[in-house]
Order: C-alpha cells, then sequence, then structure tokens
C-alpha cells in the first residue's frame, strides 16, 4: 500500500509524537474534467478523487481514520465508538476499518430521511461487524452513549476510544492538513495548476477546516468554498476557529517547527444556499449535479454531501464566476462498489429499529447513488 504523508516528510518530529496507521492508497489522483469544465465554461477545472482513498471503502473518512484508530491501537483498547445518522459514511468506515486493524466498532445512530446509501451502508456496517444502536434522539443516543460506555467498560476492562461525529477532532483534521500538502505536492509535480477555488462539502467542519489550515502552512492562495450540508447548529463561527486553533496548537505541541496560522472570518466563507430544507434531504441541484458529473465523468456522486457541493460549483459557473480561474472540486465520497459484499445479507439480521429504512420508501429525488 502507498502512503504519502506530506505532512511528515515536512515535520518530521510528527512522525515520532502522532500515532498513525496506513490505511488509505496516497496520493489520491487528481483529474482533469474536461467535458464537465466545457460545457461550463470553466476551461481549467479539476476533482481530487477522494472517493478513491481506499480499496475497502473511499471517501473523506479514511484520512481522519488514520489518525484515531493509530491512537486506539496504541492506547491498546479492544474497541472504538462513534456517532452519527442512521446511513453514516463515517460510522461506515470506523466499522470497516476498525476490523481491518482488529478492533470492533460500537455506532450510535440517530433516523435520517431514508435513501439507498442508508441501507447499503447498515448492511455494510452488519458484514463488517460493527454493534449497531439507533436512538430516537440527540437526547437519548447522549443517554445510550453513556449506557454503552459503562457496559463494555464492565464486558472488556477498558473504555472503548471515542471518535467524534464525522471524525472532526484535530486529531482527524490532521489527515486533512496532510491531504492540503500534498496537493502542493501535485502542484509542484504538475498534474494540475494552483487552484483559485476548492468546493467541498461542509458538514462536521474537519475536512475543510484542515484543508484550510493546510494550505496556508503550503503557503497556496488557493481559496476554500465550504458548501454547508449539515445543520447549520455545526458551522458556528467560534466552534469553527476553535477546531482550528486545537488543531494548529496540537501540530505545533508535537513540531514546534509547525507554524502558528491566524485565520479570519474572510478564510471561511461557508456557502449556506445549497443545504435544502433538511439534513440528507436530496434538492432538485444536487440531484442535477449528480446526473451531470455522471453522465458527463462517470464520476458519481450522491445527494446529502457531494451532490450539493458541486451543485455550488455549478450555479457560480453559470453566473459566471469561474470562467477565468482554475477550480477543484475535492470528492469526499465513496465510490468502491459494496453491492457483491451485502448481496446475501438479510436486513432482519440489523437491529429492529432500523428495518424501517428497509421496509419504507426512499425519498423521491434518490436516483440509487
Amino acid at each position: 500500500m502507498v502512503n504519502s504523508m506530506q505532512i511528515f516528510h515536512h515535520f518530521p518530529k510528527l512522525r515520532e509524537n502522532l500515532a498513525h496507521i496506513c490505511l488509505a492508497e496516497l496520493p489520491t489522483p487528481v483529474e482533469k474534467l474536461q467535458q464537465l469544465g466545457k460545457a461550463i465554461g470553466v476551461e481549467s477545472l479539476y476533482v481530487k478523487r477522494d472517493d478513491l482513498t481506499g480499496k475497502l471503502y473511499g471517501g473523506n473518512k479514511v484520512r481522519k481514520l488514520e489518525f484515531f484508530l493509530g491512537k486506539a491501537l496504541q492506547d491498546g483498547v479492544k474497541e472504538v465508538l462513534t456517532f452519527g445518522y442512521a446511513g453514516s459514511n463515517h460510522a461506515l468506515a470506523t466499522a470497516i476499518y476498525a476490523k481491518e486493524v482488529g478492533l470492533r466498532s460500537i455506532s450510535m445512530l440517530i433516523p435520517q430521511p431514508n435513501a439507498y446509501y442508508v441501507r447499503r451502508n447498515l448492511l455494510m456496517s452488519y458484514v463488517a461487524g460493527a454493534e449497531l444502536h439507533h436512538y430516537r434522539s440527540m437526547s437519548t443516543i447522549k443517554l445510550g452513549a453513556i449506557y454503552q460506555l459503562l457496559k463494555h467498560k464492565v464486558l472488556n476492562g477498558r473504555f472503548p476510544n471515542i471518535i467524534p461525529p464525522g471524525g472532526s477532532a484535530p486529531l482527524g483534521v490532521i489527515g486533512f492538513v496532510n491531504a492540503a500538502l500534498e496537493l502542493k505536492q501535485q502542484i509542484n509535480d504538475g498534474v494540475l495548476p494552483e487552484p483559485d477555488l476548492l468546493y467541498v462539502a461542509l458538514g462536521s467542519k474537519g475536512t475543510a477546516i484542515g484543508l484550510i489550515l493546510g494550505l496556508k502552512v503550503a503557503q497556496l492562495k488557493t481559496r476554500v468554498i465550504p458548501v454547508r450540508v449539515g445543520p447549520k447548529v455545526l458551522t458556528k463561527e467560534e466552534d469553527i476557529f476553535r477546531l482550528f486553533r486545537n488543531t494548529n496548537e496540537m501540530l505545533s505541541s508535537h513540531d514546534p517547527t509547525f507554524p502558528a496560522i491566524d485565520i479570519s472570518v474572510d478564510d471561511f466563507n461557508i456557502r449556506h444556499d445549497f443545504f435544502g430544507r433538511q439534513y440528507a434531504l436530496f434538492t432538485e441541484e444536487g440531484a442535477k449535479a449528480i446526473r451531470t458529473l455522471q453522465e458527463m465523468e462517470n464520476i458519481t456522486l450522491e445527494g446529502t454531501y457531494t451532490g450539493k457541493a458541486l451543485a455550488a460549483l455549478l450555479a457560480d459557473a453559470d453566473q459566471g464566476k469561474l470562467a477565468d480561474k482554475t477550480v477543484l472540486f475535492w470528492n469526499t465520497y465513496n465510490s468502491r462498489d459494496l453491492n457483491e459484499r451485502i448481496a446475501h445479507v438479510d436486513y432482519h439480521a440489523l437491529p429492529t429499529s432500523l428495518h424501517r429504512y428497509f421496509e419504507e420508501d426512499v425519498q423521491a429525488l434518490d436516483g440509487k447513488n
């Protein structure tokens, strides 16, 4: 497995002081979107294929899990516990890669609008051996987490390591500081010109914050355009600044040569207008963006995150804002096919509270992405 960790090359003491395990195949490719770029009048349009981060499962969570699971192994725990909505890509990625490194995973889930990917992720989580728990609300999941932590402490003599929702804590954000340094190396190697703008989905914040910090460290002028796809409460300005500073301080504490970086509101200009009415509820603009990229470039997106992020890019292109720009779309989705691995799984093997996702209709705009 190739795993090019540029952050360790630039800051060697981090390799000594940070627990890390290689899960991803890095660097992920960058491709020019020839047909789409021509169609929307953006000659210099590229995609970062983080949908190909790992052979088992792709997407942006793999970069974060390299540090979280590395820490769990260093701590000598047997289990990790994490959180998400019912179809959480993060919870699934955690389950798959925890199993790969010999750990058990516990997924604490809450309801969301139904979609085909929810069914697929739940079945694959079962295949990966995840212990699945489904709660009605945020308040009940908090109580459930306390109960499960205590239960597993009694059973195994150790509390599971907690991985926060989306892996968006300083340890996970580091994965995307590295991603930005990886991008800098690809620019230096002539894979693509330095982007003016980088569009990325903004859910639990960690991916975008890591990219912004890493781009500043790499001394790139690329401006990140985070497209909000999660509840607005997750994108409070004070929380964004705190996570940015805490990540910066963690890195500096482990390698004093890592620079202190300032951030302002101008560095984090969130696009709120493509979220739609509810988390995980697909939008017309997002569905159209998904179809467009599939038809023109044979790249698959989905309706909760990446479709909405691309919709923002297409809208800006339609308004003539990108004609003279070099634009990079960061694909955070998993494109590894799970269908064969789940083909013979009966959903009745899942906890009863999850059966509804297989028995109720999916939302109208879902095109099986």
